[in-house]
This record gives C-alpha cells, structure tokens and sequence, in this order.
C-alpha cells in the first residue's frame, strides 16, 4: 500500500472535541466507576475516583456529557443539589430499575469536570421537563451575578458560576426522549433554547437533538426550520455485528465473521455523515453548525450474569479496531464534525475504563485514545495513494510535528504500508502500537495488560519514505518532525 502525504496542504482542524466522553447515569459509569462517595475506602477526592481521574487525564479528554443519554429527559436537576442526605430518590426506569439516590448532581458533576481539567457538556430534559426547568438550571450553573438560582447555588456551596461549554436541548427526542416527529421537536427546539440563555460573556454553544442513524428526514426538517437557532445538531450510530438488536453478537467468544461485520458497520459511520452532511451543507454552507456525534461505539449483548439494563460489556482488541477506524471517519470529516461522545466512559458499552471494586483497569479503547491523542487540534494532512482492504490511516500536523495512526484489522495477514512525502525526510520522534494474537484478546482485572501499548520498531526510513510492516490486529501511531 502506498500512501503520498500532502503536508503543504492546508486541511480542516480535527477538534479536540471528537475525543469526548459519555458518562450517563446507567449501570455502574456514574456510581462506582467515578463516584463512590467522601467516605468510601477506594481512594478519592471529593467522593471521585483517584485512578480513574489519573487515567482520563492520562488521553488528555477534552469534553464529557451528561447526565444522559435517556436518562437526561427524566432528569430533574433539582433533585441533584443541595445536602445529600435531603436529596430525593428516584427510580431509573431507562436502566434498570433501580434506586438512583442523585447524590451524584450538578456540583459533583462539575467537581469531575474541574479535576479532570476538560468542558462540560450538559444534556437538558425536554422529555419530561419544562421550558422554566431548564431555563433555571442554565441560570444556577452560569448566572454570576444576583438571581433567584444563582443564590440558590452559593447557598449549596458554589459562589462563582461554573462554565457550560455545550449545552444539548434534549436526547433522542425521536424515541426515549418523547416519540416526537421532527416538525414538533424542530419548534420545541427553537422555544427552549431560547431560554438557554448568555448570563455572562461566554456564548453557550447549543446543540439539537439529530437523527438516529439513517433518519435523513429529521435532519432535514430541522435544518430547513430550526438551524438559524442551532450551533450543533447530534448523530447517533451504534455498530453491531448481527445487525439485529435483540441478539446482537457476544463481546467475547465470537466468530471471524462477526469481527469482520461488526468493522463493516463501524464504517457505516462514513456514509451517514457524507449524506447527514449533503442536507446540512444545503442550509448551512459555510458549515458553521456542527455535526456532533454524541453516541457511537460498540454494542453487544451484555456480560453474562450482569443486569440486563447495566449494559456491561467487555472490550477486545476488535473495538480498538473499531476506534481506529471510526476516528479516522470523524478525522476525514473534520470540517463537519466539531465533536463526538463515546458511549460510555466507564462500565458501560465500549469503556475506557473497567472497574471492580478497588480496582481498575484501562481496555483496548482507551490504549487507542491514548495512541491518537497527538491528533486532537491539529491540523489534517490529506493524503492520496492505492488503497489496501483492511488498512485505514490519518494523519495530521501540529506544533511541528506530524502524527501519522495506522490499523491493520486483518484477521491474519501482515500489511506493508509505505509512506511517502515532499520537501523533507522522516524523522521519527516516537512510535508506539497495541495488537494482539486473537481475536477476543482483552483485558481483565486479573491479567491487566494482555493488550497494552508498547514501543513500535517495525518500520525502516529512507529519507522522504518511511516503510511500515504492520502485523494484523494492529493499530500504530508515529510522530515524526514536520520539516
């Protein structure tokens, strides 16, 4: 495979924002896999994990939403705020049915915001809330000087507003948020995010409830009526390799075929933002409003013995795969897509992150998040060459250097990638990898690094050429100096 790096050419900022987490009140993401509480014996700071902060910080995460997800149209924000010990109980009825005591609310949320160092992405209720609900809320997070809400939060602790970077105006309003038609939500959407208001200097950036995967009507109705009103509008794509939700493969102990099904619907993702994206460029093309994918991953049937409504899965060397290959879509559509969610950050379908107990251990997800992490604003390298089946590549470039991510998702051959530039040899500064033997190779709290990122040496230079050997099962990221 030959690939031409065009490094002369300008290209598209690849956002930050496309390496945002998910973290939903759902299973164990929320309690125990971020929060357990001041006075628990696991290690924390305010009541936040330790070692999951350690771990988040680790591939620099820009961005995390919350509290949902469906949860988010059944969420009463006031329920969350004030003494734990007053704060009302609720039962889930999305995930499980079980007792949700909200003692992890607004201000614990931005606790985890501020310790992490990234944005806050807020999901409002549309679904079962009111235009004043979510009209207060915007004010009790942002409103620094004297108001009703703003008081409320300095007598909850907090005397200085906290920053809402992106605000959603519900979630999957077509279905758990409300069974809507477009022409209903696109109207609801231009009346409540008026009153998601600027209560200070910083601009509130407001995203619209989108399609669910291939619905293009949606999009184009609320482009057509709503995206005046809008700075985002949301996509969500889940891949599966049975492509049938009531049985949807094992995350474990699965069949070649279903390997190969599962990466053939990950780049499903591609069309969908090409033809999201066509409607989009109708109404908008300066592309001022961003398609931001704020669910996507892996979904398989949940772990054996685990509650159904917890949506526990492992996570194999085959979702890197998937990662790898998705981030290179959203790389490649980089003037569209200004950010995206993976579900979810801990515990729950394609993780970053598993805990149990105490401990706690980082899957092939997040080895892959940490390989691109170079990528994040930098700018996209375009590139022109042959193509191989089962290789796909980025690149980009950024404060003089130049990050080049490689995946190899053949089950068994090795792939011989050469890459070529202009005007400058290569001058490799690092170059690091994760792969496997098997297909369901996989981390476990026992054996914590079966798939761990190690130093790659598989390449050989010659001056303006660097030559690849990429085994299968494979994802690799080089840095190079730009010039």
């Amino acid at each position: 495979m030959q690939v031409n790096l065009l490094l002369d050419k300008q290209g598209p900022k690849i956002s930050k924002h496309i390496y945002g987490q998910f973290a939903e009140h759902l299973g164990r993401c929320i309690y125990e896999g971020v929060w357990v509480g001041k006075d628990s014996d696991i290690p924390n700071v305010n009541g936040i994990r330790k070692d999951v902060v350690a771990a988040l910080k680790e591939i620099q995460v820009p961005v995390v939403r919350w509290p949902g997800g469906c949860f988010a149209d059944e969420y009463h924000w006031k329920d969350g705020i004030g003494p734990v010990e007053n704060r009302s109980t609720i039962v889930n009825t999305h995930w499980g049915g079980v007792t949700e005591n909200n003692h992890f609310g607004t201000h614990e949320f931005f606790e985890l915001i501020r310790q992490l160092e990234c944005e806050a992405y807020i999901n409002g209720n549309v679904g079962s809330g009111t235009v004043q609900e979510m009209q207060e809320w915007v004010e009790y997070m942002t409103m620094n000087g004297e108001s009703p809400m703003a008081n409320l939060r300095r007598e909850n602790g907090q005397e200085e507003a906290w920053k809402v970077e992106f605000f959603g105006v519900g979630n999957e309003n077509w279905g758990c948020g409300g069974n809507m038609r477009p022409e209903y939500y696109a109207d609801l959407y231009r009346r409540y995010q008026t009153y998601v208001r600027k209560y200070g200097e910083h601009n509130i950036y407001k995203i619209a409830c989108g399609a669910s995967v291939d619905d293009y009507n949606w999009t184009e109705v609320l482009m057509k009526n709503a995206a005046n009103f809008m700075d985002g509008l949301s996509l969500h794509h889940y891949s599966i390799p049975t492509r049938v939700w009531q049985d949807k493969g094992n995350a474990l102990n699965f069949p070649e075929e279903q390997w190969y099904s599962l990466l053939e619907h990950a780049q499903y993702m591609d069309e969908l933002i090409t033809k999201h994206s066509t409607i989009m460029d109708k109404y908008d093309p300066e592309k001022r409003v961003g398609l931001i994918v704020d669910e996507w991953g892996s979904w398989y049937n949940v772990e054996p013995g685990t509650n159904p409504g917890f949506l526990y899965q492992q996570n194999t060397i085959r979702d890197a795969m998937l990662t790898a290959i998705t981030l290179n879509i959203f790389h490649k559509h980089a003037d569209r897509v200004h950010m995206a969610n993976i579900a979810q950050m801990v515990n729950v379908l394609q993780a970053m992150i598993l805990t149990e107990g105490e401990k706690m251990i980082k899957t092939p997800t997040y080895h892959v998040f940490d390989l691109y992490k170079h990528h994040q604003d930098a700018e996209l390298v375009d590139s022109y060459g042959d193509e191989t089946n089962h290789v796909t590549y980025t690149a980009s470039k950024k404060d003089g250097k130049v990050a080049i991510s490689l995946c190899n998702y053949d089950v068994t051959e090795t792939r011989e990638i050469t890459l070529s530039r202009k005007n400058g040899e290569f001058v490799v500064l690092k170059a690091e990898y994760i792969t496997a033997d098997v297909m369901d190779a996989h981390n476990t709290f026992e054996e914590p690094d079966v798939v761990a990122k190690k130093e790659f040496t598989s390449y050989k230079v010659e001056k303006d050429t660097l030559k690849v050997t990429l085994s299968p099962m494979s994802v690799a990221s080089i840095v190079t100096k730009e010039n």
